[in-house]
């Protein structure tokens, strides 16, 4: 009487974009339609991608990702350092926008 069970993967979801990085370099990038999101350490282009286009219904060119690096800091009298990361580059077709406002 045993019973044949699939296995279900269960959908751990993970937060893949974390945020836009809106910065005067970003701002002038985005006049090119290239936009720029802190994304997790472990994403790759690919769901990078498709979060793109389920969050914002865009169909993102190309992806780059670079790295940030951490960086020593001097915070009240003590040494500290902030914490590295990903940033994503997502390219659009002329003509698509993304608004975060």
């Amino acid at each position: 009487m045993t019973e044949n069970k699939k296995n279900t993967k269960t959908s751990t979801t993970k937060t893949i974009i974390i945020r836009p990085r809106v910065t005067e370099k970003t701002a002038t990038l985005s006049d090119k339609n290239v936009y720029t999101f802190e994304v997790s350490r472990d994403a790759n282009k690919n769901e990078i991608k498709k979060e793109i286009e389920r969050i914002y219904k865009v169909k993102p060119i190309k992806v780059n990702i670079a790295k940030i690096s951490e960086k020593k800091v001097f915070v009240k009298g003590r040494f500290g350092k902030k914490s590295g990361g990903k940033k994503a580059y997502v390219f659009l077709k002329k003509g698509d926008k993304i608004s975060f406002l």
